[in-house]
């Protein structure tokens, strides 16, 4: 990545007030376990999650909008303090617009990480759209910043930190840790 294209990632990350994340894909590898009785399990990554407390420290909201709706997702949400969680249905368009309405952020103030063609009409809206690797080549082409880490696999506290880096919150929310 260029200089130029990182100095542009950085100021759309400067902006961010609430950060989304899709689940499949992203908050995990995508994969779906199902076990003896049919219920689809997900892994989540503890990396990520300790990424998502660090930028809620830092005064950014977090969200989760995902098309599939599991159990496993509401108590990660709760487990984390993610107060909003919409899941179910492939319009994820009017999620978002209700969440922007709930916010009063303006959606140039709003990150979103997402892999999938599900994601692009949110894609296409925030002022922070970002990716995984693994992600489809549709989304690729269409966002601001592509992960290293793939997803389920610490993407997510990469972009925690890259926020964090970004809006300045990054020394005073580790120092916590660098005793």
């Amino acid at each position: 990545m260029t200089e130029l294209t990182m100095r542009t990632v950085h100021e759309r990350a400067a902006r961010v007030k609430l950060m989304i994340f899709d689940v499949d894909g992203v908050l995990t590898d995508g994969s779906l376990h199902y076990g003896a009785d049919g219920e689809a399990l997900k892994t989540f990554n503890v990396y990520d999650g300790l990424g998502i407390k660090l930028l809620q420290e830092s005064g950014v909201q977090t969200a989760i909008i995902s098309a599939r709706t599991s159990p496993q997702v509401i108590k990660r949400a709760a487990d984390l303090g993610i107060s909003y969680l919409h899941q179910g249905g492939h319009d994820k368009l009017t999620p978002f617009k209700a969440l922007l309405e709930k916010t009063g952020l303006t959606a140039e103030q709003v990150g979103f990480i997402g892999d999938d063609v599900v994601d692009l009409p949110i894609i296409a809206r925030v002022g922070f759209a970002v990716a995984v690797p693994n992600g489809r080549p549709e989304v690729l082409a269409r966002v601001h910043h592509v992960t290293t880490a793939q997803g389920g696999r610490g993407a997510v506290r990469e972009v925690c930190e890259l926020l964090l880096q970004a809006q300045g919150t990054h020394a005073a929310v580790m120092a916590q840790f660098m005793v």
